[in-house]
């Protein structure tokens, strides 16, 4: 792996392990084994090191996401394999934890990859709730985007639970919930 990979893939776990203060430069360098100019040899400093890193998390997330959502099956299948899916939990999403970073929200280049995973988390979910819609497998009646924000609701949410009591249960419990809800109607 290169130096360049080296930073940027030690800077996400740091960021999803401490946030953006907490990932120091000598955190960064520590953990990736790289010399003190390395990263700014390879990036303009802590903020472009960040930002390759938030995208590259971003990448992963809608690969990891779409994987799922594009695989065999019926729509209501399909949601249930993204909510049912290996996640660790406990750790909560690396995308969703920037959230609540406050340095990275107020930042617009470091917010921006966050916000377009999220919304295309919406736009993909929301177009598979209107196929299953179309196909009677949902409720005619049921909004398909406000089920794919409940969809994406329910994983952050679960993952705050969890983290908050230290325990999958909160989580587990809240997907069997949406599931129960979304569960295909009778003909």
């Amino acid at each position: 792996m290169s130096t360049s990979e080296r930073l940027i893939e030690s800077t996400r776990e740091l960021l999803w392990e401490r946030g953006y203060v907490g990932t120091s430069p000598k955190a960064i360098l520590e953990r990736s084994g790289a010399g003190q100019g390395s990263m700014y040899h390879h990036f303009k400093g802590k903020p472009d090191l960040a930002l390759a890193a938030i995208r590259r998390t971003a990448e992963e997330m809608r690969a990891t996401a779409e994987a799922v959502l594009a695989g065999p099956g019926t729509p209501y299948e399909r949601i249930e394999a993204y909510l049912l899916r290996e996640r660790d939990v406990l750790r909560g999403c690396p995308v969703g934890r920037l959230t609540m970073d406050p340095d990275v929200i107020a930042d617009d280049a470091l917010r921006a990859p966050v916000d377009e995973t999220l919304d295309w988390l919406r736009t993909r979910l929301t177009g598979i709730v209107e196929e299953g819609r179309e196909r009677g497998e949902f409720a005619p009646a049921l909004d398909s985007a406000e089920i794919a924000a409940a969809v994406v609701a329910t994983v952050q949410g679960g993952y705050v639970l969890a983290r908050a009591s230290g325990s999958p249960a909160a989580f587990d419990a809240g997907v069997r919930g949406l599931l129960a809800l979304l569960a295909p109607r009778e003909r």
